[in-house]
């Protein structure tokens, strides 16, 4: 594993899906609890408590028990990290028309996986083709014909 890509993540599909559910939570009502991670992932509550002390542990959440959780500040950067690719992978792949599901799969898959230098460029393709309309037909026009 390279120093960029600690910065990034946490090193672990698993743990930043839990931090980024973590920072979503956070926005929408102000606070995660375990039974709301749980919930939103589809994993068991006793997967979640399991993997809140592990983040814990690596000092990314502050988890106190019967309470709920929150992000150390590294936590918060990691999450907010996690939260901009992915967004941005999904604007990318919406100006191609796309189909929701088929963005969300994709961006699922992807988001873990997608260097800071990559993501950089994605981003750039992206401002340029919101830029410039005539320019982002023809790209939809090219893909029509591969297409059909």
């Amino acid at each position: 594993m390279t120093k960029e890509s600690r910065k990034r993540t946490s090193g672990s599909v698993a743990m930043d899906d839990y931090l980024e559910q973590i920072l979503h939570l956070i926005e929408e009502k102000g606070y995660a609890r375990a039974v709301d991670i749980s919930t939103n992932l589809g994993i068991s509550q006793a997967s979640v408590t399991n993997m809140l002390q592990k983040l814990d542990a690596e000092g990314l959440v502050k988890h106190v028990k019967y309470r709920g959780t929150t992000l150390t500040e590294e936590g918060m950067r990691i999450a907010g990290a996690i939260v901009e690719r992915h967004e941005t992978l999904t604007r990318f792949l919406r100006l191609f028309g796309l189909e929701e599901e088929t963005i969300y799969r994709d961006v699922e898959g992807m988001e873990h996986h997608v260097s800071r230098p990559t993501l950089e460029v994605i981003r750039a393709v992206a401002d340029a083709l919101e830029g410039d309309e005539a320019f982002l037909a023809e790209v939809k026009r090219r893909m029509d014909e591969t297409t059909s």
